[in-house]
């Protein structure tokens, strides 16, 4: 029987369209809506520390919480000894040091940058995504996404205002890290179809938590406070929380369907950059982050229609 990515036996073979007899359009919506709220969450704690400890060192001790999540994956999945079935080294290794470079990227970014303007940065993941396609997929990209991707990055010049008084080089970060998520959505998109997730999340967690700790030898770490643990630990489950949820929401919905919402991301930025540090987004921001996003659905858009017209095709 065929197994899905954490290891349990795959949901029945899709009908046509891509749907199948099991999906839950609505809790797939509910769910996907969770799992970016409660990935935003993370990222508002994680601005938190970075306040007082550098970006390795909170990664490296987030991460010692997050292997707790995926233990509890592996457990689901029949048992600790499937977190290192690992059946490509190269791809998990490739992924591993874009997880690592992004990560660390976005988090000097937290530092620097509203909360509201890193995560409307970011992205710019899924325009990255189109460019890289036909080089690392051998996709076909038409004009009108093309098209769609140059808007995407006007949207992006809007929000960071390079030649104006208003641009930070801090900017920079946020892109890099949603441009290495692009190169990890590629990669993962190549090994999907012989790695699980358990195997993926254990090895990227490793690398970024090995990567933290190297960051030792270069950086001065701080004193590790009461208040410090809270969010580390808060953080790390936060972040295995919402990969579930994510995980999940896909389960039960289909990619075309959910993946137009984890722009509410947006929504949640402003919200808990408001809650937590009294951040309001400016102006630019707001509109940028529109451009990009309507940018991305028209993309997200177009591939559907390409697909269907190809399931067409083949009759």
């Amino acid at each position: 029987m065929r197994k899905n990515p954490l290891g349990h036996p795959a949901d029945p073979t899709p009908t046509v369209g891509g749907a199948r007899d099991t999906d839950a359009p609505g809790k797939a919506i509910l769910l996907a809506l969770a799992g970016g709220a409660v990935l935003t969450l993370n990222d508002g704690f994680v601005k938190t520390l970075t306040a007082d400890l550098p970006a390795g060192q909170v990664l490296a001790l987030r991460g010692v919480f997050i292997y707790m999540v995926v233990a509890m994956f592996a457990i689901r999945a029949g048992g600790i000894h499937t977190a290192w079935q690992v059946r490509s080294w190269k791809g998990q290794g490739l992924r591993a040091f874009c997880v690592v470079g992004s990560s660390f990227c976005f988090v000097t970014g937290l530092i620097y940058l509203p909360l509201a303007n890193a995560i409307a940065i970011a992205f710019a993941g899924p325009l990255f995504v189109t460019m890289l396609a036909p080089v690392m997929l051998s996709e076909v990209v038409g004009w009108r996404r093309w098209a769609a991707v140059l808007v995407g990055f006007m949207g992006v010049l809007v929000i960071v205002q390079p030649g104006t008084g208003a641009f930070q080089w801090y900017a920079v970060f946020p892109l890099v890290a949603s441009f290495l998520g692009g190169m990890r959505d590629i990669i993962t998109r190549k090994m999907a179809a012989h790695e699980t997730t358990v195997a993926v999340l254990f090895v990227t967690t490793t690398a970024v938590v090995g990567a933290g700790f190297m960051s030792w030898f270069f950086t001065d770490w701080a004193p590790v406070e009461w208040r410090h643990l809270k969010y580390l630990a808060g953080s790390g489950l936060l972040v295995g929380l919402a990969h579930y949820l994510i995980i999940e929401s896909f389960r039960l919905g289909e990619a075309a369907l959910v993946s137009p919402f984890k722009y509410a991301n947006v929504l949640w930025a402003v919200l808990f950059g408001y809650l937590l540090f009294g951040e309001l987004p400016g102006v630019a921001t707001l509109i940028g982050a529109a451009i990009v996003i309507l940018s991305g659905l028209y993309i997200l858009n177009r591939e559907r229609i390409r697909t269907r017209q190809a399931r067409a095709a083949r009759g």
